[in-house]
C-alpha cells in the first residue's frame, strides 16, 4: 500500500512540475507570485497600444511599479471592501458575455447576409397553412410536397398556386414574386431562396407564417439603391373604388404636376400637397431603397429614371405618384452594411445561435450524455401510475434521483425538472413522455452554461487574465486616488508650502483678470445694479453679492474668475478691446478685482500647483513602496518572454 501511495505522489509531483514548467514564476512582489503568462499578457497588450515602443527592461520597471501599487492596495484591504466586490462583480458580468458565445458565428452570419445583399433572386412562391399539431403539420408538409411533385411532372406552377396557395398576393401575381432582395423576408425564407439553385424547386419548409415552397428562376447582381422625392395623392379609402374616384384623384395629381412643370419647388409642394404623412414633412424625401422594397410601378420608375429626372404622374394601388430621382449608389460595402445586418440578426432567431454554438462546444468538452435509460424510466413510470398528473409529479419527478444527463463528472437528477413542469396538467402517457423529454435539452443547456460560468476562471485563461486586469486596475485607481490625486487636493498645507518653495516656477507670460464680473440682461439693469453697489461701499463684498442676488435674481449673473486674454469674451471686452459680448447677459461691469501680472497666491494657479504636487507625492510613494515591499525577479524566466 505504501508503494502505491509513493508512486501516486511521484506521478502527481511530476504533473505539477510539468505545469509549473509551462508557466513559471517570473517575479514575487510582497510574497505574491507573478506568473510568466500574466506578465506576457499585459506586456503584449501594452505593446499593441503604444505609439513609441519601450524596451523590455523599461516595461519591467513600469510593471513592477504597477504591481507594488496593487500590493499597497491589498495591504490597505481595499480588495475586501463590499463596495469593491460589488463593482468587480459588475465588471465580471459584463466581460463574461463574449466568453458565453462563439463570436465567430456572428461574423459568419454577417458575411452570409452580406453575400445575399449582393444578389437579387427571381422566385415563384407557394404557401400552405401551418397545422394545429405535429401530426397535422406532417400532413400539410406532405401535401405541399405532392404539389411539388405535380410541378416536377409538368403541371403549371401558376395553376396550382392559384388553386391551393394561401398567399394573399397569389390573386395578382399567380405565385410569381419576381426579383427579391435580401432583408425583405424572414431569414428562414431568405436562406432557402439563396441556397436553391436556379431552375430548381425547394423542398417544403416551415416559417412562423406557413409552410412554403419556392422555385428559383434567375439570379442577377444587386442593382444598388436610389433616393427619391415623391408626391402622393391617395385614392379614397372605400371598399369599392370606382373609375370616377380614380379620375378625381388623377385630376388632383395633374394639377400638382402642372405647377411642377411651371417651375414650382418640388420639396415645398410636397410639404403642402403630398398625402404621404411619412415623407411630406421632409419635402417628399424617402430613405434609400433597393429593389423589392417598393410596389413594382414605383420601383420601376425610380430605377429607370435618370438622376435629376422627374416622372409624370403614375398609378399604384395606393394612388397617383410623382417621383423626382435625387441620387443612386451601388450596394454598400460590408463594413457600411454591418451595423444594419447585425441589427436585423438581433431581431430574429439567428441572435441566439452564437450562444447555442458555445453550448454545443461545452457539451462536447464536458462529455455531455443524456441518460440512455431515461426514456424507458419515464415510460414505465407513467404506465405504472396511469397518467401524467400532480400525483405523478410528486411521486416520480419531485424526489427522483434518476439522472437526466451527466457532464463534467456531474449528474443532474430528474428532480431538477420540478420547477419547470406544469404540475396541474393532465396528459395521456404518450403525450406526457414527449412533454417531459422536451425539458431535457433546455435544462441541460442552462446547467452546462451555469457550470461554465462558475468555473470560467479555472477553465478559460483568457478570461482569468482579463478579470485580473480589471481587478488590479480598480485597485490601482483607488489606491492612487487615496495616496496621490485626492491626497494632493486635501493637503492644503503641503500645497501651500510647495507653492511658496517654488514660486519662481509659476510665472505668466501675460496678465490675467482676477476678480468678480457682474453681467446683466440689459443696460438698465446694469445701471440699477451699479447704483445699488455705490450705496453699499461700506458693506463686505459677500453682503453686497448676496443683496444683489436677492434683488435681481436671474436678471444678473456674477462670476469669480481668473482669465487671460482669449479665455472669456466678457473679460476680453472689458480689458483687451474685445467685441461686445452676446447672449443672455450682454452688459457687464467689474464688481471686484482687476488685472494682475503674476500669481499672487496659491488659489491663482491651484490647478497647475496641484498637478505638480501630485507628481511629488507619486515619487515619494514609489520610493516608499520599494522600501516596504520586497521584489525578486527570476532573470532566467525573464529571458523566456516572447
Amino acid at each position: 500500500m505504501k508503494h502505491k501511495v509513493l508512486i501516486a505522489s511521484l506521478i502527481l509531483g511530476s504533473a505539477l512540475l510539468a505545469t509549473a514548467a509551462k508557466d513559471p514564476v517570473l517575479m514575487k512582489i510582497n510574497g505574491k507570485q507573478i506568473k510568466l503568462s500574466e506578465f506576457e499578457y499585459l506586456y503584449h497588450k501594452n505593446s499593441q497600444q503604444q505609439i513609441e515602443k519601450e524596451t523590455l527592461e523599461q516595461y519591467v520597471d513600469r510593471f513592477v511599479t504597477y504591481k507594488l501599487k496593487v500590493a499597497d492596495a491589498e495591504a490597505a484591504g481595499i480588495d475586501t471592501l463590499a463596495s469593491f466586490q460589488r463593482e468587480l462583480n459588475g465588471y465580471k458580468a459584463d466581460i463574461i458575455k463574449p466568453f458565453l458565445e462563439d463570436t465567430t458565428v456572428r461574423d459568419k452570419q454577417v458575411r452570409e447576409a452580406y453575400s445575399h445583399k449582393l444578389k437579387n433572386v427571381d422566385i415563384d412562391h407557394f404557401m400552405y397553412s401551418i397545422g394545429r399539431d405535429p401530426g397535422e403539420n406532417l400532413k400539410h408538409m406532405q401535401f405541399v410536397d405532392s404539389i411539388r411533385q405535380c410541378i416536377l411532372n409538368g403541371e403549371k406552377w401558376e395553376d396550382l398556386a392559384q388553386k391551393y396557395s394561401i398567399d394573399p398576393s397569389v390573386r395578382n401575381n399567380k405565385g410569381h414574386y419576381g426579383f427579391i432582395t435580401a432583408g425583405t423576408f424572414p431569414y428562414e425564407f431568405e436562406k432557402v431562396v439563396y441556397e436553391t439553385p436556379v431552375g430548381e424547386i425547394s423542398k417544403p419548409f416551415r416559417t412562423d407564417y406557413g409552410i412554403h415552397m419556392i422555385r428559383v428562376n434567375a439570379i442577377r447582381d444587386d442593382q444598388g439603391e436610389v433616393r427619391c422625392q415623391h408626391i402622393l395623392k391617395l385614392f379614397p379609402r372605400v371598399r369599392m373604388l370606382t373609375d370616377t374616384m380614380k379620375m378625381a384623384t388623377k385630376h388632383r395629381i395633374d394639377s400638382v404636376y402642372a405647377l411642377l412643370k411651371a417651375g414650382a419647388d418640388f420639396a415645398e409642394l410636397a410639404k403642402k400637397e403630398s398625402e404621404d404623412p411619412g415623407s411630406a414633412k421632409n419635402g417628399g424625401e424617402l430613405p434609400w431603397f433597393g429593389r423589392g422594397r417598393m410596389v413594382p410601378p414605383f420601383e420601376k420608375h425610380a430605377f429607370d429614371m435618370a438622376v435629376g429626372e422627374m416622372s409624370e404622374p403614375f398609378e399604384t394601388n395606393y394612388g397617383y405618384h410623382i417621383i423626382k430621382k435625387l441620387e443612386t449608389r451601388g450596394t454598400p460595402s460590408l463594413e457600411d452594411s454591418r451595423k444594419g445586418i447585425e441589427q436585423a440578426i438581433m431581431r430574429d432567431k439567428r441572435k441566439d445561435e452564437p450562444r447555442r454554438e458555445r453550448i454545443r462546444q461545452l457539451q462536447q468538452q464536458y462529455n455531455y450524455q443524456v441518460n440512455p435509460k431515461l426514456h424507458d424510466y419515464i415510460t414505465e413510470s407513467l404506465a405504472k401510475h396511469g397518467q401524467y398528473d400532480s400525483a405523478f409529479v410528486a411521486d416520480y419527478i419531485a424526489n427522483s434521483k434518476v439522472p437526466l444527463f451527466t457532464f463534467a463528472k456531474k449528474s443532474v437528477p430528474m428532480s431538477t425538472l420540478l420547477p419547470k413542469v406544469n404540475r396541474k396538467a393532465v396528459l395521456n402517457n404518450e403525450a406526457a413522455v414527449g412533454y417531459i423529454e422536451s425539458f431535457i435539452e433546455p435544462t441541460a443547456q442552462q446547467e452546462v452554461m451555469n457550470y461554465y460560468s462558475d468555473n470560467i476562471i479555472n477553465d478559460t485563461p483568457e478570461f482569468a487574465s482579463l478579470l485580473n486586469e480589471y481587478r488590479d486596475g480598480m485597485l490601482l485607481f483607488e489606491i492612487s486616488n487615496r495616496r496621490v490625486w485626492e491626497a494632493a487636493g486635501k493637503d492644503t498645507l503641503g500645497l501651500t508650502t510647495y507653492f511658496e518653495a517654488n514660486r519662481d516656477k509659476y510665472v505668466w507670460d501675460s496678465p490675467r483678470f482676477k476678480g468678480i464680473i457682474l453681467n446683466a440682461i440689459n443696460d438698465s439693469t446694469l445701471q440699477a445694479a451699479k447704483a445699488d453697489i455705490a450705496a453699499m461701499t461700506s458693506e463686505p463684498l459677500d453682503s453686497v453679492t448676496a443683496s444683489l442676488h436677492r434683488k435681481y435674481a436671474s436678471n444678473i449673473k456674477m462670476e469669480r474668475m481668473i482669465m487671460a486674454k482669449g479665455e472669456n469674451p466678457t473679460v476680453d471686452y472689458l480689458f483687451f478691446n474685445g467685441p461686445v459680448p452676446t447672449g443672455k447677459y450682454p452688459c457687464a461691469m467689474v464688481l471686484n478685482g482687476g488685472l494682475i501680472n503674476q500669481p499672487q497666491e496659491l488659489a491663482d494657479i491651484r490647478g497647475q500647483v496641484t498637478s505638480d504636487y501630485q507628481d511629488v507625492l507619486e515619487k515619494r510613494w514609489i520610493q516608499e513602496l520599494k522600501a516596504r515591499y520586497p521584489v525578486t525577479i527570476d532573470k532566467k524566466v525573464l529571458k523566456k518572454v516572447k
